[in-house]
């Protein structure tokens, strides 16, 4: 394997990389020499975090703490001077929150890292809420605590999830005041610490094996109240990336009406107290019956009002003279057609004597304009072979064979050549 050398000692140089193997391996003893020789390097740093153990021994010169990471389950530990501590010995105890100037060592004979402190600082409540404002805007702008991003709650949850402290007044006070809202209602109850160092690892990894569990309907977080560094763990911004991951609604019922921390604005609902949070999610079975009750009633009084209107409006419709005579309408109406059809007959009867003496006289007309009539009077017709008719001398020849055509029928004649010459003359 190769192993940075970052010091130069002997026959390691800096920068170079040692060449090592199973064959040539390096000591124990070398290697935490060597990462000591590169925390070294490092220098001092600005560091921040949670005091969990605090062990100030009597004559001692020498403080100890245990500086751990709020969000993570990562600690480490810090040494200073009496004198460094007791500057701060009035304000700073365990569980608050410090940033320590301090220089990483390497305790090479047991292979641990501390901390060295020249200056512990205790961050105040201002700092604290300056930051969580500054959070707070960072994951607003994200979009987490948007409106449309919230899930409605179930009208009736079979199974609830509870995020609280063991033994808590929040526990009793929603497990108490859900039952006795809807005594059939089950809980699924995580017991975390609510505040300090584990408060948060352990609020995330319940809420997230709530969430998993397919049979829970809503998660409620509860907690009673605090000072604000008791309320920090439910601003820490991991929780509220979980929170805001979650598909199960979530509902936040952390402290009094005035606190506010993050995991109120990312969760679906806010309830100001873990009482009004199990009135909120849980139904009162006594007012659900008083509401089905009026319902019901309501639903009466409206059919009622349906039919007895319904019923006004048939009274209303059986008592017109339609409805009571029905044949009335029909014999007024067949007096009037048997009328009308009278009076249709008689004026097709005038229309047609009318156009019959109409017909006799133009036929009449007709007849006496005819040829025929004029034939019946005495006079011919001739007509040449080809069916012309003669109307003057001059068409004929002498001896010319005509057909005269007669009232009665029709003969032959022949022209007479002297009796055609006079009548020419």
């Amino acid at each position: 394997m190769e192993l940075a050398c970052v010091v130069s000692h002997g026959r390691y140089s800096r920068g170079m990389a040692l060449n090592t193997s199973a064959e040539a391996p390096l000591p124990v003893g070398e290697v935490s020499r060597l990462i000591g020789g590169w925390i070294d390097r490092l220098g001092a740093v600005w560091v921040e975090g949670q005091i969990t153990q605090l062990s100030r021994r009597p004559g001692a010169g020498v403080v100890f703490l245990t500086l751990r990471d709020p969000s993570h389950d990562i600690s480490v530990g810090v040494t200073c001077y009496r004198q460094v501590f007791d500057a701060v010995a009035d304000v700073v105890s365990e569980g608050a929150r410090v940033v320590v100037y301090a220089k990483p060592e390497w305790y090479a004979p047991r292979g641990q890292l501390s901390l060295r402190a020249a200056e512990i600082r205790p961050v105040g409540v201002g700092e604290l809420l300056a930051r969580l404002e500054q959070l707070k805007k960072s994951l607003a702008a994200e979009g987490l605590f948007a409106p449309e991003r919230k899930k409605a709650l179930p009208f009736l949850p079979q199974l609830i999830g509870l995020v609280c402290g063991r033994a808590s007044a929040a526990e009793r006070d929603v497990l108490e005041n859900a039952r006795h809202r809807w005594p059939a209602v089950r809980f699924e109850v995580r017991n975390v610490a609510v505040q300090g160092v584990h408060a948060v690892p352990q609020v995330v990894q319940a809420v997230k094996e709530l969430d998993e569990a397919g049979d829970v309907d809503v998660i409620i977080v509860a907690r009673g109240g605090g000072s604000v560094e008791d309320l920090l763990p439910f601003s820490d911004e991991q929780l509220v990336r979980a929170v805001a991951s979650c598909r199960t609604p979530v509902v936040s019922a952390i402290g009094h009406e005035p606190d506010t921390p993050l995991l109120d604005y990312v969760a679906d609902l806010r309830a100001s107290t873990p009482t009004d949070a199990a009135k909120k999610v849980v139904p009162d079975v006594g007012e659900e019956y008083e509401r089905v009750q009026q319902l019901r009633n309501r639903a009466r009084r409206c059919v009622e009002a349906l039919v007895e209107r319904e019923e006004r409006g048939l009274a209303h419709a059986l008592a017109r003279p339609s409805m009571e005579d029905p044949h009335r309408m029909i014999d007024e109406r067949a007096d009037h057609v048997a009328s009308l059809v009278d009076r249709s007959r008689r004026t097709l009867g005038h229309l047609l004597d009318r156009a019959d003496s109409e017909l006799t006289h133009t036929h009449a007309r007709v007849v006496a304009l005819s040829p025929a009539a004029t034939l019946k009077r005495g006079y011919a017709v001739l007509q040449k072979a080809d069916g012309h008719v003669v109307r003057d001398p001059a068409e004929v020849t002498a001896d010319e064979a005509l057909r005269a055509r007669v009232s009665e029928g029709e003969f032959s004649v022949r022209v007479d050549a002297e009796q055609m010459h006079r009548v020419g003359e």
